[in-house]
């Protein structure tokens, strides 16, 4: 069997939770380059050869939106110390970017996004998974500040999006799927006492690493 050469580490949770805040602030914090952050975000399907009036319509929080195959195998790669070519996303069009990101050879894969624990293939390959419990009045206050100002939509699309599908899917999707947390974090990426809990975890598995090698 091949010795795993990367740790997968998977933070879930809901839109606008605090996934990302608590994923940057701990790999800023731990300051090396053996560590990468991935989203799931990346992975949403193509919709370029969809008209845009339809595209804005569609439910973005399935699991259907996203290619979780491609991720899946794209985690399976890195987790043996291989490079993989992650896609570019961007959201206020719904499409993909013609340029990719090139990611691998790291200890750590940070892998964060709202519905990741919900496909039993991607819960297979992480080794942590972390779920970020924000209340939803928050969320929604968060996503409604972040989708006007990042992502140019009006309040109206937002609040029709939140209530269509974000809410929904939620229940669905993510809610469930945090029973198969290791670790759930309130109050979203500002916990300092989860934030140098992680750390702590993550220097740990960085220094076994170091220590395995030498």
């Amino acid at each position: 069997m091949q010795e795993k050469k990367a740790i997968i580490i998977g933070i879930a949770g809901p839109s606008a939770s605090g996934k990302s805040l608590l994923a940057s602030t701990i790999i800023r914090e731990l300051g090396s380059s053996k560590v990468a952050v991935i989203s799931e975000d990346f992975y949403y399907k193509d919709l370029s050869d969809i008209p845009q009036h339809v595209r804005k319509k569609m439910n973005f929080d399935h699991p259907e939106a996203l290619d979780h195959k491609l991720l899946a195998e794209h985690l399976s790669l890195l987790q043996k110390g291989e490079y993989v070519e992650v896609p570019q996303y961007d959201h206020s069009s719904h499409s993909r970017l013609k340029e990719t990101k090139s990611v691998g050879n790291h200890s750590i894969i940070v892998l964060e996004g709202i519905l990741l624990f919900a496909d039993p293939l991607l819960r297979e390959l992480m080794d942590i998974r972390i779920f970020v419990d924000t209340p939803l009045d928050i969320c929604f206050i968060r996503r409604l500040q972040r989708d006007t100002i990042e992502r140019n939509r009006t309040v109206e699309s937002i609040i029709n999006q939140y209530t269509n599908t974000v809410r929904p899917m939620y229940l669905q999707f993510i809610e469930p799927s945090k029973k198969y947390a290791d670790i759930i974090v309130p109050k979203g990426g500002k916990n300092r006492i989860a934030i140098d809990m992680i750390k702590a975890k993550m220097n740990e598995l960085l220094e076994s690493e170091n220590n395995h090698d030498n």
